[in-house]
Order: structure tokens, then C-alpha cells, then sequence
């Protein structure tokens, strides 16, 4: 059973429901953690993690090289790169790799084969074996690097070998890349949204995401008691997909600040979570 968390716009707490559901799911079977955020991956802190046990560097995109000695200098990559990635400086021409998203138009159109894509390092996996009894696995994107939906797919492969029940995908804000390879080929997604119209337009979009990859969803709305009469719309909204509300507490950011789960905390919202873990499991066991 892969279980998503997702909301199409950050800070709406998906990351505090997320790191909660996989202590409480751990208790009955076989939990395994993903932070599919790889851009700015927080899963951890919720869970007390500031160290993993393995760290493995991977390769999920290319990146352009000219040969100087080969070149001549022609210009038609200059000409012909949609990225701007590639500079001239007096009469050559270089890569810039920040810029270059290693779509090899480059190599395709030079005359002499001084081009070469190569593959690059531009992120890595991280496990980590929780003290809460379930392994955390945690992908990071390299600054000024791409593929990180290609890096979400592959922290996916890895969490698919280690034995569990269930795995509770948190996915990162937004509706791109690496939000759709978090969605895809889930069973059930946990939509999270704030009573500001901002969040609720963009559930509107992560929806669109999970409708067309046909998964069952329900919705939560954290941080109600901000603006009660938006919660209601959004309630009202959700109809029988609605799986619960999560009050606004300060002690869940200190919980966050302590890096420590928010079910160990003094938090009022604890009794609520688990109100929301209850309907989860029973739509999906």
C-alpha cells in the first residue's frame, strides 16, 4: 500500500501529517518513509533524523562537454541551444553546466562530433533507520542540478526493496516533476490544504494531478480554526472525501524546532491526527 501526501502548495503541513502517519501505521505493520521533497527534503526533521546511515551518490541526468581540441568553431551549437548554456569567450565555446539541461541538440548539430552528453552526479540517497522503528528514505537534488522527479523515481526504487507494508510517500510542494513521479502508481492520496484561497486553489490542481492517475484521495484541511468560515467552504467541498481538520497549535512548531514527531509532543492536535490516521487505515486496509 503507497500511501501520498500531497497538497500542490507548500507549508500546509504535509510534512508534519506525513512523518505522523508513518508512527502510527508503524505500530500495526511494516511502515517505510519516503521524502519525495528532494529539492528541500524536511521529512527528517519531523522524525529526529540529522544523520543517515547510507549515503549513495547517483546519476540521473547528463550534461554537455565540447572537445576544444575538435572544435571548429562553426557556432551552430551556440546557434541552436534552447537553454543559453553555451557561452563564447573570444573564439571558443564552452558549457556553462548550470544552464545545460543535457538535451544533446548540441551534439546533434555539430560537424565534427565535439560534442559529448555525459552523465553527471546531481544528487544522492539517503537511509536512515528511524528510532521510531521504520527505515526513512530521503533523496537531494545537488544545487543547480535537474532530474528530480528522475531522482524521486529511483529514492522509490530503492524504498520498494526494503520490506514493508506500507510506504507513506511525502511529496513535494507543487504540482511538477517530482510531485507526479510521488503520485504515480499510488494507491491512496492524503491531500492536505489551509483555509487561505491560495490552498485551496492550488488542491484544485494537485487533484487534477491525482484524478488522471486515477487514485482515491481524501482531504484534510490543517490549521482550520485560522479562518472557520474558508475550512467550512473547503469541508463542504470535500463532501465525503473529507477525512478530518488539524487546529493551529504553536507547540507543533515547537515539535519541529525540538525535531521530534508531533504524537511525542504536549500538541492538542495529537488527538485529531489520529482521528485522521483512523479513517485513512480504514479506506485503505
Amino acid at each position: 500500500m503507497n500511501i501520498v501526501v500531497a497538497s500542490g502548495k507548500g507549508g500546509t503541513g504535509k510534512s508534519m501529517l506525513a512523518s505522523s502517519l508513518s508512527l502510527l501505521f508503524s505500530k500495526k505493520v511494516k511502515v517505510v518513509a519516503c521524502d519525495c521533497d528532494v529539492d528541500a527534503p524536511n521529512l527528517g526533521l519531523w522524525l529526529g533524523v540529522t544523520s543517515y546511515d547510507v549515503v549513495k551518490p547517483i546519476s540521473t541526468s547528463e550534461k554537455a562537454e565540447i572537445d576544444s581540441e575538435k572544435c571548429i568553431g562553426c557556432g551552430r551549437c551556440f546557434e541552436n541551444c534552447s537553454f543559453g548554456a553555451i557561452e563564447k569567450i573570444d573564439s571558443n565555446f564552452i558549457v556553462n553546466p548550470l544552464l545545460c539541461e543535457g538535451c544533446g541538440v548540441c551534439r546533434m548539430v555539430c560537424p565534427v562530433e565535439a560534442v559529448k552528453v555525459k552523465p553527471v552526479t546531481n544528487g544522492e540517497i539517503r537511509i536512515k533507520e528511524t528510532k521510531w522503528g521504520f527505515p526513512l528514505v530521503s533523496g537531494q537534488l545537488k544545487p543547480g542540478e535537474t532530474g528530480s522527479g528522475r531522482i524521486v523515481q529511483e529514492l522509490r526504487k530503492r524504498a520498494n526493496r526494503i520490506d514493508h507494508d506500507v510506504m507513506i510517500l511525502d511529496a513535494a510542494a507543487g504540482i511538477g516533476c517530482p510531485v507526479i513521479a510521488s503520485v504515480t502508481n499510488c494507491d491512496y492520496a492524503v491531500l492536505v490544504t489551509e483555509p487561505t484561497p491560495s490552498a485551496f486553489s492550488d488542491l484544485g490542481r494537485i487533484l487534477e494531478i491525482v484524478n488522471h492517475f486515477k487514485v482515491s484521495y481524501g482531504v484534510v484541511v490543517n490549521k482550520w480554526d485560522v479562518n472557520p468560515s474558508i475550512s467550512e467552504k473547503i469541508i463542504k467541498w470535500s463532501g465525503e472525501r473529507f477525512l478530518g481538520r488539524i487546529s493551529y497549535d504553536r507547540e507543533v512548531v515547537n515539535s519541529i524546532v525540538a525535531l521530534r514527531p508531533v504524537l511525542v509532543s504536549k500538541s492538542k492536535v495529537k488527538g485529531e491526527i489520529i482521528s485522521v490516521y483512523e479513517k485513512i487505515r480504514k479506506l485503505t486496509t
